[in-house]
């Protein structure tokens, strides 16, 4: 298993015909007007506690360094763990933290003085909001670190090295003790790769179609297979906090799941059984599912859940696949499909619902039947009912329903029935009620419940609180955001929404809490200022129009600090695709006119801080039926690109020969496409990117074929097959690293070959130790700075454009 700690940044242009390496050359930064926003301090988060009586605010480490990201670190079966620590390979380092009460703004902040030493990270409260939990990587492991509130004093819990990396590490059974996956007091050290290998490793399949994606990280030999054994061993552990007695149940296992019966007398706990695999990641392999008593003793086994292998693309296993405990009594639900996980099969019904009851005796018995894949449940206050929401496959269509636990009877009531893209009618989600056990359910008061969701709408978000009742659906809004501030509920503090906590902010007001209780005045509850002033000189606005068949579309134009009205500047388009069923939800619009400008890490604005009019989030519909939407992708991108740059011009705000387009992800996919396929851009920034298909066969994004039912659409679907008509610079940045399915480094190296093999002009730069998206200081600077210089020498100063 491969080790990465070494630290080369890679970059290789193309001048002409001719293609140069350049090796370790230094990190770049980027010009002082990126530099004085990316490097401005930021405000700290700000956490309430489950009883709604203390406000955390964390100050975290805004970019971790190139050093910490080069920590040796190991693929462990789809994951990357810090093996010194037992725990992820990044987290997020807190800072600074303070705590104080949070309806008083003048209250004395008390700071938690953390010790030095380690990474601080992962605050969760007690269910009573009374104390605290942190974590802490440190190169002898990670500990487990406990706070009280009412002190802000800070202690380890002794005695508990957390195995931190893998499912559940911490579960509450009250607010003064926990269950905690340790790592094995006899665990003994890592085991050492062989001198040579002992033979050859050997798959084999015989008859059965086995459609897998390509998920990076996974293991590769049986001395991976003895390193994910030893890592992901196990010991659950029974911790008072304020006695610090522990107790061990059972022995060391692989759990890969842990949870506790609402009643607190049971864990159900998922253990992961040999064989692994060598094509899937570790949430999909093979488990046995049992409930054990709190002196680990054995109450029942639950299933046996096989490896996914032989699974349809878009299906699921056979069998039993997920499992939930109530968090009010003592019930575990499994959920299990219908069709044999197959969604092409035509079928009635493709899940169920099944309930098996203390004391775990009898056999699970079915209580609901859903007429499409459950993916989602809720439970409800009112003990035996939930909120079900199953996805039809065929229309993308969502459906939540509230169904009686005890056995549904005929139909359940929906609650909401919508296209799954559908952003205006968008019911938000259930407000929780947090439990002494550590558990939350949807809080239900008079028969109703209440919701909080985004409230688009053609003019923008206007976040909403709604009550909706149970019994007609009838809906009430309690609160909604103006059309002159983005406001969002964060926190309902009373039973019937009365008085809720809100984030408000607008283009010149910076993001603060506030309280709203009734008709009374809000009142300010926190005061950040605003870091970055800079960015108050940009000028943002919603633009809508439409595309030739009528599709419709927008952008918000931002326009830089020193634009004047008449200058066509050089324009970044910055975009996304997203597939659709119905043309009317394809021209949703996304995002409020009324939101206060924040960027960071390596966002497409900072180009409007160097002179350049942005095209953000400018929409990529591709409208058609699920199973043949991507035979038009090409045609549809170009479609939106043509009508994109078409408006642009109108505005005056363009010079249509000083156009780039841009993305990340499957936008760099996007943008390979639209440089290859049409002359409208001068140039293209693609980051991360997948450009050959016939690398992902079984299906990408939301293709649904394989590479051998769709070959024509594969190929004509891979920016790579088209490399010789891609004549147009573009820039190429990937991830050494990446880890995302299907945008494996190669994809970026094999593309920028391929142009360099046909006469194409191209800049390839491999960020060292970076994943799929890019977190160091150092990285994040010189993608900015790859990005600025890049546009400025293929479309010109944006400045000297504009005189």
């Amino acid at each position: 298993m491969r080790v990465f700690a070494s630290a080369t940044l890679l970059t290789l242009s193309l001048a002409g015909t001719t293609a140069h390496a350049q090796n370790d050359i230094a990190y770049q930064q980027p010009p002082k007007a990126i530099l004085d926003v990316l490097d401005a301090k930021l405000n700290p988060a700000a956490v309430i506690s489950p009883d709604g009586h203390t406000l955390a605010q964390i100050e975290a480490r805004r970019y971790p360094s190139i050093e910490e990201l080069a920590r040796p670190w190991l693929r462990m079966a789809g994951d990357r763990i810090d093996p010194l620590s037992n725990g992820p390979h990044r987290v997020a380092h807190i800072q600074s933290l303070t705590l104080r009460p949070l309806l008083d703004a003048n209250a004395a902040v008390r700071k938690v003085t953390l010790p030095a030493g380690g990474s601080f990270h992962s605050l969760r409260w007690s269910p009573d909001g009374k104390r605290f939990l942190l974590k802490r990587r440190t190169d002898n492991g990670t500990e487990l670190w406990q706070g009280d509130v009412a002190t802000a004093a800070v202690k380890p819990v002794a005695g508990v090295s957390l195995r931190a990396w893998m499912g559940t590490d911490v579960v509450w059974l009250s607010s003064d003790e926990i269950i905690a996956i340790a790592v094995p007091d006899k665990r003994g050290p890592a085991p050492l790769p062989p001198k040579a290998p002992s033979g050859p490793i050997v798959q084999e399949s015989f008859g059965k179609a086995s459609a897998e994606r390509t998920y990076q990280d996974l293991l590769k030999t049986p001395h991976d297979e003895a390193l994910f054994a030893h890592y992901a061993s196990g010991q659950i552990m029974r911790v008072h906090l304020k006695t610090g007695t522990r107790k061990y149940i059972g022995a060391p296992a692989l759990v890969a799941e842990l949870d506790v019966t609402g009643d607190g007398k049971a864990l159900l706990v998922q253990r992961l059984v040999k064989p692994f695999g060598f094509t899937l990641p570790w949430s999909q392999f093979g488990r046995t599912v049992e409930l054990l008593g709190m002196d680990g003793k054995l109450l029942a086994k639950v299933a046996d859940v096989p490896r996914r292998e032989n699974v349809p693309i878009q299906g699921v296993i056979k069998g039993p696949r997920n499992f939930y405990t109530s968090p009010l009594d003592g019930a575990v639900y499994l959920l299990e499909a219908l069709d044999d996980g197959d969604p092409k099969k035509r079928v009635p019904h493709r899940d169920r619902l099944l309930r098996l009851d203390a004391p775990y005796s009898a056999a699970p018995r079915e209580v609901y039947r859903a007429q499409h894949r459950i993916n989602r449940i809720s439970f409800l206050e009112d003990r035996n009912r939930a909120l079900v929401v199953d996805v039809d496959r065929d229309r993308v269509w969502t459906t939540g329903r509230i169904v009686n636990l005890d056995g549904q009877q005929g139909e359940a009531p929906s609650l909401f029935d919508l296209s799954a893209r559908d952003r205006y009618n968008n019911p938000g989600n259930p407000v929780m009620k947090p439990l002494p056990n550590g558990g939350s359910v949807v809080r239900v008061v008079d028969g109703a419940v209440l919701t909080i969701g985004p409230g688009a709408s053609p003019k923008g978000d206007r976040p909403f609180l709604d009550r909706i009742r149970l019994a007609d659906q009838s809906k009430t809004r309690l609160f909604q955001a103006s059309e002159a501030d983005y406001e969002l509920p964060i926190r309902v503090l009373d039973d019937k929404g009365e008085r809720i906590v809100t984030s408000r902010e607008s283009t010149t007001d910076v993001p603060n809490l506030f309280l709203r209780a009734g008709k009374a005045e809000p009142v300010m509850l926190t005061r950040n200022v605003d870091t970055a002033p800079e960015l108050r000189q940009l000028k943002r606005e919603l633009v809508k129009f439409k595309r030739a068949d009528g599709v419709e579309l927008s952008f918000w134009r931002v326009l830089p600090p020193d634009y004047k009205a008449g200058e066509k500047r050089p324009t970044l388009v910055w975009a996304y695709p997203l597939e659709f069923t119905d043309a009317g939800v394809a021209g949703q619009v996304s995002g409020s006119p009324n939101r206060f400008t924040q960027i960071g890490g390596t966002s497409h604005l900072f180009m409007a801080l160097e002179g350049f009019v942005v095209l953000d989030n400018a929409t990529m519909p591709v409208v058609g039926a699920p199973d043949v939407v991507n035979n038009t992708f090409i045609e549809q991108i170009t479609a939106n690109a043509e009508a994109i740059i078409a408006k642009a011009e109108e505005l005056g705000i363009t010079d249509r020969s000083k156009v780039a387009v841009g993305g990340h992800s499957y936008g760099a996919f996007m943008t390979a496409h639209l440089l290859a396929h049409t002359d409208l851009f001068k140039t293209g920034i693609a980051r991360s990117g997948a450009y050959n298909r016939t690398l992902t066969p079984f299906g990408f994004q939301a293709e649904r074929r394989s590479l051998w039912e769709a070959p024509e659409t594969y190929i004509k679907l891979s920016p790579f097959m088209v490399a010789n008509q891609l004549k147009e610079p573009i820039l190429l940045i990937h991830g050494e690293v990446d880890n995302n399915a299907g945008t494996f480094p190669m994809q970026s190296e094999r593309m920028f070959q391929a142009l360099a093999g046909t006469g194409g002009n191209v800049r390839y730069v491999v960020l060292p130790h970076e994943a799929h998206g890019y977190a160091s200081r150092e990285s994040v600077g010189h993608t900015l700075a790859e990005m600025s210089s890049w546009l400025k020498r293929h479309l010109g100063d944006p400045r000297a454009s504009a005189k």
